[in-house]
């Protein structure tokens, strides 16, 4: 019998053929290969001597299998140059072909089952699985087989893309123009390959905020958002083995709009949905062009069943999943007067609705509730939706989950699902232009969700979806096998990812050039950013910028030595993020020493403004250069604004930050530019949370590094989130343990620095204590005063700055070392930085640079010095 090749989900990530790329060591693959350009014992030849086997898929198959079938047949071309026979009507015959089909719908595949042939152990009757495996003689005329078998339509589709990916196929071949390496053969290893089933149901991406950007590049390149543009969203979508979209809503209607996108996207085998607040399958839009009268349940409920109604006829059969009950229009709260009771029956008759138009019993249709901003507050109040409606939790717009099942609560049948986001247009302020989203975060806040349960749905915003590719592949990933990537293996995920789309020379500096712009963006969003953003007096803004900047010429240096096909898509998915960001970063800076300058009077004040000046066109060139790529394939895709922003709304035009002049004649005087202001710290001691003396674990409860998350180095947690809070820290109870050296006694502030996770427990806030020697450790609440919500400023600080800042006040006896611990009190908080101090501390956005110490060794820096 052969060997059994099981492959977890990271096998489908991007891999390309072992002879294709030599695997770099910090990217050794998860799982096996199973293509290569090389013959093997016992592998199919896929091509082989210009020649290529037949590919067959019966025309009994689901359509969507059929059209994934011509595309793996030109994903062969496009490797091989060579053309495979397709046929749908009659099994080819020959030494060697290709069989794909679904379970239950192919008769050739049927047969091969019921001849045992072929084994569907653990793919019948599963949801979306594949296998694929040769078969020897599978039929009059043919030798031997590759078989392509799955559970379900996406099942045998997932298996299409999956060898196509094998091949070395990018997911991204033409939304980021990734070319693919010609190989004159391509071998099919022996044995048993499969993904297994994914473990959250539905995954997904929601294309919203979509102007201009996309909708100004649809409209150039397809007439609008239509089933043109449409078709590549359901092939990228599939390719990256997601199931699920919610479509553009800005001025757009997605069953309207083109009565050919809902039809195409159920021959595609996409499960089409609407936003969290555009019920019965109906958007926004809609209701502005046949709503009659207010969208109040309580005065207009005639309208809107009728409304409704027609929405649940326009899906007919198509597969679904059906938003519930309402938010104000435009997604605005509802109105006072809209109680729980009322948004029950709203519930109740849009079910009876369901019912009624298709025929069956509502709970036989796929629902979900969105408990985003204030309908949180109605489930926390008690409204209740039945118990086949998935419950759909949000983050709070930027990343942080806001609220997760109880741990021991009875499950649901509808289970639970997570709204999450990558871009927004809301406060703080609107975040739209170019990726600030970290894997190592990404990871963290849903592996805490997945950990509690929540595996029913997960639905990303993506904005435009061009600029978030990396975390888009990373978010579909994840979720068809969290427990495949830990948090060790994210910076090898990225490495992968970078080989995927550049091959494997360049993919260490790639990956970890991606890597560090998602962090350096994620510090301070772009459209947040301003000329007082980082400390100029203390350096702070010479480094960031001096990061950036390094950041770029490297990015740069790659370019040049990639070969001409690949630089399109690298300028898209690489440099143009990293030289716009880096050019923005120095742009504030200039800004910065202008207006300081003009202060003190020195001659550089008009050199700094013209700079600025000059660094605000690179922005607009550097989009204007984006717009050209492939023959102009991309324009408008960056007309984005992302400069100028007053208030949480962007700036109709990008708008040149003000600089500062000197009065003509005015003499030059002051001090030199940049000096650190006189007083401004006595010391501190820095410390990065990974560089820990002694971790204690205790029970069930481990602390792990998540490294590179945080705004600085790496941080840490503890492990499963699921367990209960320690009653009482202190003792052998989970604590970290930092050595300092402290030059004097007294008071000392500790200063925690903490990502801004959410009290996702809805209970008391999340805790933690801190003690020094052996005092009793202090409890420290992350929450206090803390909302989710608009206008409260506690909760825009900590998503701006995405930190969390807790002060802790000690009382230390004596001069000389000390231990410092930080206790673990409840779950899910993330520690990135700790820093003690004596007196005031230098200013600085980011906190005082860490003193260099490596894990496990002490942290020597004494108060005093720097």
């Amino acid at each position: 019998m052969q060997a059994i090749l099981f492959r977890l989900r990271c096998a489908a990530l991007l891999l390309l053929l072992p002879t294709l790329a030599v695997a770099q060591p910090a990217a050794a693959p998860l799982a096996d290969h199973y293509v290569s350009d090389k013959k093997a014992a016992g592998s199919f030849p896929l091509v082989a001597g210009g020649k290529a086997a037949a590919l067959y898929a019966s025309g009994q198959d689901w359509p969507g299998v059929l059209r994934a079938a011509h595309d793996l047949q030109a994903d062969i071309n496009r490797v091989t140059q060579v053309l495979p026979a397709l046929s749908t009507s009659g099994a080819p015959a020959g030494p060697q072909v290709v069989l794909i089909g679904t379970i239950g719908k192919s008769p050739v595949i049927d047969a091969l089952v019921q001849q045992k042939k072929l084994d569907v152990t653990g793919v019948a009757g599963k949801w979306e699985v594949f296998v694929e495996q040769l078969v020897d003689n599978p039929m009059p005329g043919v030798k031997q087989a590759l078989v392509i078998a799955g559970s379900d339509k996406r099942g045998t589709i997932y298996g299409i893309y999956d060898l196509s990916q094998q091949m070395g196929v990018s997911p991204w071949y033409w939304w980021a123009d990734v070319p693919t390496k010609t190989q004159k053969a391509l071998y099919v290893a022996a044995g048993r390959h499969t993904l297994g089933t994914p473990a959250v149901k539905y995954r997904g991406i929601f294309l919203n905020d979509e102007a201009p950007a996309l909708t100004g590049w649809a409209k150039d390149k397809f007439g609008g958002i239509n089933s043109k543009m449409y078709g590549h969203v359901f092939e990228l979508i599939l390719r990256l083995k997601g199931n699920y979209l919610w479509p553009a809503m800005w001025g757009n209607a997605f069953n309207d709009d083109d009565k050919l996108s809902p039809a195409l996207a159920d021959e595609y085998g996409i499960v089409m949905g609407t936003s969290h607040h555009e019920p019965m399958q109906r958007a926004q839009q809609e209701w502005k062009r046949y709503g009659h009268g207010p969208w109040n349940y309580q005065t207009n409920d005639t309208t809107l069943r009728r409304f409704w109604r027609q929405g649940i006829r326009n899906m007919g059969s198509h597969e679904s999943i059906v938003t519930m009950a309402m938010r104000g229009d435009g997604d605005e709260p509802m109105s006072e007067e809209n109680n729980i009771s009322l948004l029950e029956k709203v519930v109740a008759d849009q079910r009876r609705i369901i019912a009624e138009e298709t025929h069956k019993p509502a709970d036989q249709t796929p629902q979900v509730w969105a408990l985003y901003k204030e309908v949180q507050d109605y489930y926390d109040k008690g409204m209740r939706v039945p118990d086949d409606v998935t419950l759909l939790l949000c983050d709070d717009n930027w990343g942080n989950l806001r609220k997760l099942p109880k741990v021991g609560d009875k499950p649901r049948r509808g289970g639970y699902g997570i709204y999450y986001h990558f871009d927004y247009v809301g406060g703080p302020r609107n975040y739209k232009w170019l990726n600030t989203n970290p894997l190592p975060r990404i990871r963290e806040q849903m592996n805490l969700a997945y950990e509690h349960g929540v595996d029913q749905i997960w639905i990303v915003n993506v904005g435009d979806l061009k600029p978030m590719e990396l975390p888009i592949s990373f978010f579909l990933d994840y979720a068809w096998n969290p427990r495949a990537i830990a948090a060790s293996q994210v910076a090898a995920y990225t490495q992968r990812w970078a080989q995927q789309q550049f091959g494997p020379q360049y993919a260490a500096d790639i990956a970890d050039i991606l890597a560090k712009y998602a962090k350096y963006n994620a510090r301070r969003k772009p459209e947040l950013l301003d000329a007082n953003t980082y400390s100029l007096a203390t350096g702070e803004w010479a480094t960031v910028v001096r990061e950036y900047n390094a950041l770029a010429t490297r990015a740069e240096a790659i370019n040049q030595k990639l070969p001409a096909a690949a630089r399109d898509a690298y300028f898209e998915l690489v440099l143009h993020p990293v030289l716009a960001c880096a050019n923005l970063n120095e742009l504030y800076y200039t800004v910065a020493q202008n207006r300081e300058a003009a202060k003190t009077g020195q001659p550089t004040t008009a050199a700094l403004a013209e700079k600025a000046r000059a660094l605000y066109a690179k922005d607009g060139e550097l989009k204007n250069r984006y717009h050209a790529l492939a023959g102009g394939k991309w324009n408008h895709m960056m007309d984005q604004t992302h400069i100028g922003y007053t208030y949480w709304q962007q700036p109709e035009t990008d708008k040149m930050p003000d600089v500062a002049s000197l009065p003509v004649g005015a003499p030059a005087a002051g001090a030199p530019l940049g000096a650190p202001a006189p007083g401004a710290a006595t010391g501190y001691v820095s410390l990065e949370a990974e560089n820990y003396t002694l971790a204690v674990n205790a029970g069930p409860v481990t602390w792990q590094r998540l490294p590179d998350l945080g705004r600085t180095a790496g941080a840490v947690s503890t492990y499963p989130t699921t367990a209960p809070p320690t009653a009482a820290p202190g003792g052998g109870s989970p604590h970290l343990e930092y050595r300092i050296t402290l030059a004097q006694a007294g008071p000392v502030a500790v200063r925690a620095y903490l990502a801004p996770t959410l009290d996702f427990t809805n209970t008391t806030g999340l805790r933690y204590a801190v003690s020094i020697d052996d005092e009793a450790p202090q409890l420290v609440n992350l929450h206090t005063g803390l909302a989710p919500e608009n206008g409260n400023r506690p909760w825009q600080q900590a998503v701006a700055e995405n930190i969390i800042l807790k002060t802790s006040q000690h009382n230390v006896a004596t001069a000389g070392p000390h231990v410092l611990k930080f206790w673990r009190v409840d779950p899910g908080v993330v520690l990135e930085k700790l820093v003690l101090s004596q007196g005031a501390l230098p200013p600085s956005y980011l906190g005082p640079p860490a003193q260099t110490v490596g894990p496990g060794k002490a942290a020597l820096g004494a108060l005093g010095s720097r």
